[in-house]
């Protein structure tokens, strides 16, 4: 008899829910979340990215799977994750029956907590029963949200490593910018897609990085309005930007070559920058803690004198810290090249 009853008691305990504890995002909302957290899937590419930092090896999948160019730059037990699609934002394709499947412990999602993502987020847990975690990934809360995303993964001690690096650069950005007046800030125009005519209004999560990195988004309304935007040719020529930032590479090579675009300063002055995008964009793309690399990146190029830093030693000790790997020389060579403008 002995041996069916302790059967029944190793069944009865397995039903009964893990230990839990109660988690407050960045939305407010009060999430009961597993003592031990070993299953993240990321609803969107932001998430991703603050996963792989914190615990890479809770990390699930990709929600685009790394291309080649990509995978050097990634530590080499996790290029090969699966693709999972995302929840959340343009072109949300991962269906619930996937996310089922996985077996999450939690879904987390980093970026905005405006109200659409917070019903999104309380829908999806109502739907499948899985907690569902929102930090907020603007700038001025990526610390806080390091601390509290640390802590629900269990890696309290590592969140807190990030968090106060993010704090240094921060501090240090602000101190070297204290004594330029706004007037004399470089005019920033980030253009993105092939053919450079979309953009973020000034403030957006998407372009935050240029104000942060103490230049002036020409995209700026007057009217508090924020998020991406399809611009005319016509509007950048008024804009007249001292500066151009892009992540696209055809659109990079072939400005300098458009008479639309030849008039406006920063063409005329050569002041288009290419942003390296390996294994995430520097400035965007996603709009996560792969842009703490590129505010080092810009703020060198908007104030040579101010930000006299060896790019080179930065990117790869960023890379150590954040990404897990030690990018051997023509790695890290390649990332040099693109950020001085010799693209690959």
């Amino acid at each position: 008899m002995a041996r069916p009853l302790l059967l029944f008691l190793a069944l009865l305990l397995a039903a009964l829910p893990a230990a839990a504890r109660t988690v407050t995002d960045s939305a407010g909302r009060r999430v009961e979340v597993p003592d031990t957290v070993t299953r993240v899937f990321a609803a969107g590419p932001p998430a991703s990215v603050l996963v792989y930092v914190l615990k890479p090896d809770a990390l699930l999948g990709w929600p685009r799977a790394l291309r080649n160019e990509e995978r050097p730059y990634v530590a080499e037990p996790y290029r090969d994750l699966p693709e999972t699609g995302r929840l959340t934002g343009r072109g949300g394709d991962a269906n619930l029956e996937l996310v089922l499947r996985l077996k999450p412990d939690l879904i987390v999602d980093f970026g905005s907590v405006r109200d659409t993502y917070v019903s999104l987020a309380d829908r999806v847990q109502e739907q499948t029963g899985i907690p569902y975690l929102l930090f907020d990934g603007r700038f001025e809360n990526t610390a806080a949200s390091l601390r509290a995303m640390g802590a629900a993964l269990g890696v309290a001690d590592r969140g807190e490593t990030l968090a106060r690096d993010v704090e240094a650069t921060f501090v240090g950005l602000d101190r070297a910018l204290a004594e330029v007046p706004e007037a004399q800030r470089p005019r920033v125009y980030l253009a993105r897609g092939p053919d450079g005519l979309e953009t973020g209004l000034k403030g957006s999560i998407n372009t935050e990085i240029i104000e942060r990195a103490g230049g002036r988004n020409v995209a700026d309304p007057g009217d508090g309005r924020r998020g991406l935007v399809q611009a005319s040719i016509e509007q950048v020529i008024v804009a007249d930007p001292d500066t151009i930032v892009t992540w696209d590479r055809n659109f990079y090579r072939a400005v300098r070559r458009d008479p639309l675009w030849a008039g406006i300063a920063a063409v005329k002055r050569g002041r288009v920058y290419l942003s390296p995008t390996a294994p995430f964009g520097w400035i965007d793309r996603p709009p996560s803690l792969n842009r703490m690399m590129g505010l080092k990146w810009l703020a060198g190029l908007f104030y040579p004198d101010r930000f006299p830093a060896d790019l080179r030693a930065e990117t790869r000790d960023f890379y150590r810290l954040y990404y897990h790997v030690d990018l051997g020389g023509p790695e890290l060579d390649r990332l040099i090249e693109w950020a001085d403008g010799r693209a690959p």
